[in-house]
């Protein structure tokens, strides 16, 4: 019988061998026929963040100045600085390899002035992504960083009211269009973090973290009880796994684990990386890698504890820093889909432009041109773990075999086409009818 080509068995657990049966419109098996089956999409999450799209997604950019505002002062990229076409060229090299963006909902950013919250703007990037076919996540709900100043003062019960209408007002008022969020980040820190003052660590002091991540959760899952809240942490310690073990054992309904791997002091190997995935793995939740950066340039000094303490004028891309970023961002990517328990990837950050820290951690140099970080990772995505179209012929029962990585294909003849969803991994048996 017909086969399409074998993938490596190393992600056996990503693949669907399955028995397809090719009916015609009248029902009845296509027997000695060719059939054409192509992939359409990936199962699995490759994301990135989209904060640099706002502009182009709202129509803010000219074709001469970039943005009628210039550069804003986020700390995260928003594209102010590109003009239309550059902002387009970014877009087409985004969705050529990526299927879920993250959208920026810092409280601060979105709700500067109280009562004036910046919704308008966040749906129609949300909508953008929506119509090429992309999976939209927001990213925070709850954070003590990037906090708006009219919280402070305030009672810590006003607060906790302020933050759970949020929590309502964002997951409700997007519900259908953003479905999955990080529900809470860096809960471990957040009673501790001395870094500046915020409406949020003080209460985090007062409730506890386990309290403060049932808020997140309780308010966001009957805002929407179908969305896919995740529990986020930077802090790979000992001190992340007790939180999740109290908030698993106090009967939080937590539904993906995030794993934040900013490697700005270098990459961590194939063994501490599985060690990590390993550790948290044991809980029975997904996990997703939400935030990935590996650079292109010279790696932040081994003494720095807050990475947000490093700052330097000019922190360049080099050609050696960029071979080994693409050595790198292909040995990462191959570690995480090796693993059972990673659903997706997040890399933070498409463009050197804006960049956090102004770090070389884009696939994009500043100059609009792809670094080989971003070739060799558009290889992986959609060319070894990609069924191209090919051309297969059926038995006389209508059959052939399709192998390929789980995710959406198209299968046709005749001119006549029907969608295929690989949905398990593993043999089995499916049937499609071309209309």
């Amino acid at each position: 019988m017909p086969v399409s080509p074998t993938p490596d068995p190393t992600f056996a657990h990503r693949v669907a061998d399955v028995t397809l049966t090719v009916r015609g419109a009248d029902g009845a098996p296509l027997a000695d026929t060719d059939v054409v089956v192509e992939q359409r999409g990936h199962a699995f999450g490759f994301g990135n963040i989209g904060f640099e799209f706002l502009p182009l997604a709202n129509d803010e950019l000219t074709d001469e100045t970039g943005g009628p505002d210039g550069p804003r002062e986020l700390g995260d990229a928003e594209g102010t600085r590109l003009t239309r076409a550059q902002s387009q060229h970014l877009a087409d090299l985004w969705l050529d390899v990526f299927n879920v963006a993250t959208l920026p909902f810092y409280w601060g950013r979105f709700e500067p002035e109280r009562g004036r919250p910046d919704t308008v703007r966040l749906r129609r990037a949300a909508q953008w992504f929506a119509d090429r076919g992309v999976e939209v996540k927001g990213h925070p709900l709850v954070w003590h960083t990037v906090q708006p100043d009219w919280l402070l003062g305030l009672p810590l019960d006003e607060v906790e009211r302020l933050q759970r209408e949020r929590i309502r007002r964002e997951v409700g008022g997007f519900a259908g269009l953003i479905d999955t969020w990080d529900a809470i980040n860096e809960a471990v820190i957040m009673p501790v973090f001395d870094n500046g003052d915020n409406g949020i660590t003080p209460l985090a002091r007062d409730r506890g973290r386990i309290a403060m991540v049932r808020l997140a959760f309780e308010e966001a899952r009957a805002a929407n009880p179908d969305a896919t809240l995740l529990l986020n942490d930077f802090d790979m310690s000992t001190a992340y796994e007790c939180l999740v073990e109290g908030v698993l054992e106090g009967g939080v309904d937590v539904d993906v684990l995030g794993l934040q791997s900013h490697m700005h002091q270098g990459y961590w190997g194939e063994e501490k990386t599985l060690a990590i995935l390993d550790r948290f793995s044991r809980y029975g939740l997904p996990i997703h890698f939400t935030e990935s950066t590996l650079l292109s340039g010279h790696l932040m000094p081994a003494e720095i504890e807050d990475l947000n303490d490093y700052q330097i004028p000019e922190w360049p891309s080099t050609p050696e820093g960029e071979e080994r970023q693409a050595d790198e961002v292909v040995r990462h990517y191959r570690t995480l889909a090796s693993h059972p328990s990673v659903q997706a990837v997040t890399y933070w950050g498409l463009s050197d432009v804006d960049s956090w820290l102004g770090a070389p951690g884009g696939f994009v140099r500043a100059d609009g041109t792809p670094k080989p970080a971003y070739e060799a990772l558009r290889r992986l995505v959609k060319e070894e773990w990609w069924l191209a179209p090919t051309t297969l012929r059926t038995d006389d029962a209508g059959r052939v075999v399709v192998r390929g990585w789980l995710g959406e294909y198209e299968v046709a003849a005749g001119g006549r086409t029907a969608r295929l969803t690989l949905g398990t991994s593993g043999t089995g048996t499916a049937e499609v009818t071309l209309g």
